[in-house]
């Protein structure tokens, strides 16, 4: 008999066929992996400091900003397609909403009624198909100016700022541009709006230090720029000494040089367009996003597009109708850029895909979430779900009741025509009974495939059964912080009884 270990590398593999994902973990949900052993990620708790049930908006979020204001409030801000709320703790919520904010979209929606398309194009009296002209789901750039917010909504276009408290709604920055795409404050403290005036190339910004002064002369630094791009500015976002400017084709960076010419703007990569708004991140290690069909990074020089070991799983099942709601958020205390997106199946974020560019591998998984922050001045990340419920995120190790789980893709236990049979597992957890495993077993690749088990861990633990190829699933039990590393199981050559 010989024992053989089930060593897999850390990280999902979920690109072409299963045989491909050959010893290596292929699907999963709600687990990560640190220095090899395989783990829990944190669970959540209903936040109940802004709103008393959670539910800080009964629309549904799509953007959100912390930030700390000069006596030291924390705030939370949240944007729906046409809300606009700010919040502080005990409850304490302010509806900053402009009596005149034109209202967004829930969903991205495609026109093909009357008057869309080109006349003639098809047959009439039937079903128009859909080509028409896509509207995306709304969605804020909201950031803070000093303790100010300040706000733009990609239906609305112009630039509001709110100026804290709860006497007064958030108002149209004084001569500011409109129809804008959304903004960006630089490290300079200059207010970028981009998209501006309706332009999709153009970013302009105001007199540094004044936002109220846009109009450029030479007793100011206000100015700006068409960006030489055959796309559509999407979003921009700081990183080290620079801002990154990202369009729906490429990459363009903004450094401050001074008067005159104040900015310096550069093209740093092409065929690497933002798929949404607020699909980007930005940590210490660079400024990562996804594009229409992969993924890219920034180290502060070059883009350069990431290998991803999931991405027929990703983009081969996603909502091309809905990708405008796609986000991204850092998780820096675990080296992990989370993007949460919609499936093929469904017209709401119900996925996600994550990066951990500390130890370079993927994970995957199922979750509601539609905006979200990374820890910032709260002490937990914090995630809205679709219902505009606040969930402290990476605080305990409760799911909701969602499954934990990993599975393996086919791990060959035989050679050439000898047939294996299983007879003992030796598990490899920190604590025995964390976790149960199933097994699944085929004779050939394409063959019917047999489940055994779930099996609750002893050493040994008796399982029987027989095949060439065998796939593993460890799925957690309890509450706690388990850890699996290298189980093994026992193996003989023998027939299929």
């Amino acid at each position: 008999m010989a024992l053989i270990p089930l060593k897999l590398p850390a990280g999902f593999y979920r690109t072409g066929t299963d045989l491909d994902a050959a010893g290596r973990w292929r699907d999963g949900s709600l687990v990560r992996w640190r220095n090899g052993s395989l783990r829990p990620i944190g669970g959540w708790t209903v936040n109940t400091d802004f709103g008393t049930s959670g539910d800080l908006t009964t629309s549904v979020p799509r953007s959100m900003h912390t930030w700390q204001s000069i006596d030291g409030t924390r705030y939370v801000a949240v944007g729906t397609h046409n809300e606009l709320y700010a919040a502080i703790g005990s409850n304490t919520t302010y509806d900053i909403t402009p009596t005149d904010l034109t209202a967004g979209y829930v969903s991205a929606t495609t026109e093909t009624g009357y008057g869309y398309g080109f006349y003639g194009q098809e047959t009439y009296g039937t079903p128009r198909s859909d080509t028409g002209n896509l509207t995306e789901a709304t969605t804020w750039s909201l950031d803070n100016w000093g303790e100010y917010l300040v706000a733009c909504s990609t239906a609305d276009g112009r630039l509001l700022e709110w100026q804290l408290g709860s006497g007064s709604d958030a108002v149209a920055i004084t001569n500011a541009p409109v129809d804008n795409v959304g903004l960006i404050v630089t490290e300079e403290r200059f207010l970028f709006a981009l998209g501006a005036g309706g332009n999709p190339r153009k970013v302009q910004w105001c007199d540094r230090e004044d936002n109220t002064t846009w109009t450029a002369a030479s007793t100011n630094e206000a100015g700006d720029i068409e960006l030489q791009t055959s796309g559509e500015i999407q979003a921009a976002i700081r990183t080290r000494g620079q801002t990154l400017i990202l369009t729906t084709t490429s990459a363009h960076t903004a450094r401050y040089i001074g008067p005159p010419y104040v900015y310096g703007f550069e093209r740093v990569g092409t065929s690497c367009g933002l798929i949404a708004r607020k699909a980007v991140a930005d940590v210490d290690a660079g400024t990562f996003w996804m594009g229409q069909r992969g993924f890219f990074a920034f180290n502060g020089n070059t883009v350069t597009e990431i290998p991803c070991e999931v991405h027929d799983h990703v983009f081969n099942d996603i909502n091309t109708s809905q990708v405008s709601k796609t986000w991204a958020m850092a998780n820096g205390q675990f080296g992990e850029i989370w993007w949460f997106y919609c499936s093929s199946g469904s017209n709401e974020v119900d996925r996600y895909v994550a990066y951990d560019y500390k130890e370079n591998h993927w994970l995957i998984g199922s979750l509601s979430r539609t905006c979200g922050t990374e820890r910032n001045v709260f002490t937990y990340p914090m995630l809205f779900d679709v219902d505009g419920y606040i969930y402290d995120h990476e605080r305990g190790l409760a799911h909701s009741s969602q499954s934990v789980y990993a599975e393996s893709g086919p791990i060959s236990i035989g050679s050439g025509d000898n047939i294996m049979q299983i007879t003992d597992l030796i598990t490899d957890e920190q604590t025995q009974g964390d976790v149960n495993v199933t097994f699944k077993s085929r004779y050939y690749p394409n063959d019917t495939e047999y489940t055994h088990g779930p099996y609750t861990p002893s050493d040994p633990t008796s399982v029987r059964f027989s095949g060439r190829q065998v796939r593993m699933k460890v799925e957690g039990q309890t509450l706690s912080n388990w850890k699996v590393g290298t189980m093994r199981i026992d193996a003989k050559a023998g027939g299929r009884r």
